[in-house]
């Protein structure tokens, strides 16, 4: 049974059976081994309180504890307007803004949402690392999730890899899109090794996309996109694959004169919470 206690740096688990020992426990918990032998060589997993070896078979009613200790970040802060929809001890979750990069890169040192938060970090006296639990291209918005601590990131980094989140995206492409609803189940793999561009093709990894026409102009449809897997590009390059490219993508359509960037918004992600396990 997981306890949720109001400290940002403790989470305590409740034993319910006799005879685990202290890793087995926390891997039944779904802690990772990578994250356990951490916290273990950290001295920061506790039993009723006390550090004990990781050998320790556990009787019913034992409170483990693991610690997170504080941390510093080194992104370089910088002041800038960030859209906050939640935050608790776990989790920042964000309504990423347009033409933003996420990640400091060698061409992107500065004005990335990671200087954003740490400048926020800085000011909120939050002494966390930033570690993003999603993706999203520079110039898609949307729910963007940060973790706080690696006890967060570990459970829902979890969650993605396991395809048990669900996604929702809001399109708008190139022209009528003749059926109301379908799945687009076809492998996405590089074009070319180095190319940043995607395609679908046999050698690729499987990716399931289901679309749903939300409305239909002149010539473009509004659509609901909702994914089953996490490819990169995913819903860029099935919709590109069907004829209907999202619009104002400059790498896979071209530049549109009503949008300066590619039409497409993550609204809706359901997680469980990595603490709580509350959806």
């Amino acid at each position: 049974m997981n306890l949720f206690k109001e400290n940002e740096n403790i989470v305590v688990f409740k034993a319910d059976k006799d005879g685990l020992d202290l890793e087995e426990f926390l891997s039944s918990n779904d802690i990772s081994g990578r994250l356990f032998r951490k916290l273990y060589k950290g001295k920061q997993i506790y039993v009723n309180g006390k550090f004990k070896r990781k050998g320790l078979i556990l009787e019913k009613g034992d409170l483990v504890s693991i610690y997170m200790e504080n941390e510093d970040e080194n992104t370089t802060p910088e002041k800038m307007e960030i859209d906050i929809i939640y935050e608790d001890f776990d989790l920042l979750i964000l309504n990423k803004q347009p033409n933003i990069v996420v990640h400091p890169t060698k061409s992107h040192q500065e004005n990335t949402l990671s200087n954003g938060i740490s400048y926020y970090f800085k000011e909120k006296g939050i002494k966390k690392k930033i570690r993003f639990v999603n993706r999203l291209d520079m110039n898609t918005t949307g729910i963007l999730i940060v973790a706080k601590n690696p006890f967060a990131h570990q459970q829902m980094a979890l969650q993605f890899e396991s395809n048990e989140v669900e996604k929702k995206y809001q399109a708008i492409v190139s022209g009528i899109v003749e059926k109301n609803e379908d799945y687009i189940d076809l492998p996405i793999g590089r074009e070319e090794e180095k190319s940043v561009k995607k395609v679908v093709t046999e050698n690729g990894q499987k990716a399931l996309t289901k679309y749903t026409v939300i409305e239909k102009y002149k010539d473009a449809s509004l659509l609901d996109v909702q994914i089953f897997t996490g490819r990169s590009h995913q819903i860029r390059v099935h919709l590109n694959h069907i004829g209907h490219p999202i619009i104002g993508d400059v790498l896979y359509n071209e530049e549109s004169p009503y949008i300066d960037r590619q039409a497409l918004h993550s609204y809706y992600l359901k997680i469980k919470h990595p603490r709580t396990k509350k959806i």
